[in-house]
């Protein structure tokens, strides 16, 4: 089973979830590919992927990008799967404190407000260091515009790693890791 998880004030609708989705269903993995449309608070979203996946018992997979970066290394921690991490957000509750007040989602339109309850949220999920490094894989862009790709790097240390200059915070080229992240 593969799992996306997007990233903040995204959807299933963004651009690398549903290539990813198009291309399970094109090799006719379309059931082994889910992609929920994950609440604005991060203890409900991380409820609601435990909950999707408990009745699951085979191996399970996260992709994780930006803030789904971040759930998945949790999830990965805490029940032992394994996970693809796209400029992943390292320490989100440190790095969305600038996010505070009015959002709006891209893809919805929704509005809402980013509070302190939900980087205290954050801040519970935080893992201080991974501990099964075989567990995971970093794909980074040295263009990402929203977040520092070393930190990534130095966070995942010992961690599967490509590493691929330029690019963006959408990872440009996504698509050409299919095959990758299904090997791994």
């Amino acid at each position: 089973m593969i799992v996306y998880l997007h990233g903040f004030n995204s959807t299933p609708a963004s651009g690398k979830a549903r290539l990813l989705g198009e291309h399970m269903a094109s090799i006719g993995r379309q059931a082994d590919y889910l992609c929920p449309a994950l609440p604005n608070s991060p203890r409900e979203a991380i409820v609601q992927v435990e909950a999707a996946l408990a009745p699951h018992g085979g191996p399970i997979t996260l992709v994780g990008s930006s803030l789904g970066g971040f759930y998945a290394t949790y999830l990965a921690e805490k029940h032992g799967w394994k996970a693809v991490l796209v400029n992943p957000a390292v320490h989100a509750n440190v790095l969305l404190r600038d996010a505070l007040g009015p959002q709006t989602n891209w893809h919805t339109g929704e509005k809402w407000v980013f509070t302190e309850a939900h980087l205290a949220e954050l801040e519970s999920l935080d893992v201080p260091m991974i501990t099964r490094p075989e567990r995971y894989l970093l794909l980074a862009q040295t263009g990402d515009e929203v977040l520092d790709y070393r930190d990534a790097v130095a966070y995942y240390a010992g961690a599967r790693q490509i590493i691929e200059e330029g690019g963006d915070h959408g990872f440009a080229g996504f698509e050409r890791h299919f095959q990758t992240i299904l090997d791994f």
